[in-house]
């Protein structure tokens, strides 16, 4: 069990939602995740954590993939429909569910989403109670990219996002750059090594 401050203080981070979704031998099934993310630069490769107990994972490692959906902001009752197992439902929502374009036995993935990640799984690591799953992104559909992105925090729930943090034409970067050349110092020279 975690520690309540802990939790709390965990509850507070921000994330992007996403519905994860695979289809193996006829089934298809998925998941709500604010679980999902890039974990590379030079490499299109994402992380699923996901619940040996949910009825998608075994679908996801028979298949050897999944499908990312990433969710706009005013697809909440989908977020919110696969955020409890389908049996709740009775798989009720069959609408919220489409065919990966052009692959029937692809993965399936949520109509109207940002964008669609169909992924590869390319390693697997247990962790007390998930599985972390590691793939590469090998076929992308973009969707309403300008769209804005639905968030979800355990503390502060679902929500939008929203205006931007830092002023137009404003650039931080710039001016810390601008504080390194005032203080005498060359921002391109390579940092020295501490002996610390």
């Amino acid at each position: 069990m975690i520690d309540r401050e802990i939790k709390r203080s965990l509850g507070q981070m921000m994330k992007g939602v996403e519905v994860v979704g695979a289809r193996h031998g006829g089934v298809a099934r998925a998941y709500t995740s604010h679980w999902v993310s890039q974990v590379a630069f030079e490499e299109p490769i994402v992380m699923a954590s996901v619940s040996p107990k949910h009825d998608t994972y075994p679908l996801m490692v028979a298949a050897g993939e999944f499908a990312v959906s990433i969710l706009a902001g005013d697809q909440i009752a989908e977020g919110q429909y696969f955020s409890y197992p389908g049996r709740k439902f009775h798989h009720i929502a069959t609408e919220y569910l489409t065919e990966w374009p052009d692959d029937p036995e692809g993965p399936p993935v949520v109509p109207g989403a940002i964008a669609w990640l169909r992924c590869r799984i390319v390693e697997q690591h247990p962790m007390a109670d998930h599985q972390l799953l590691f793939a590469r992104v090998e076929q992308v559909v973009p969707g309403r990219l300008k769209e804005p992105p639905l968030l979800y925090s355990s503390r502060l729930g679902w929500r939008v996002t929203g205006d931007r943090a830092r002023e137009p034409g404003v650039s931080i970067r710039d001016q810390l750059l601008d504080r390194v050349v005032a203080a005498g110092l060359d921002p391109g020279a390579p940092e020295a090594e501490s002996d610390e």
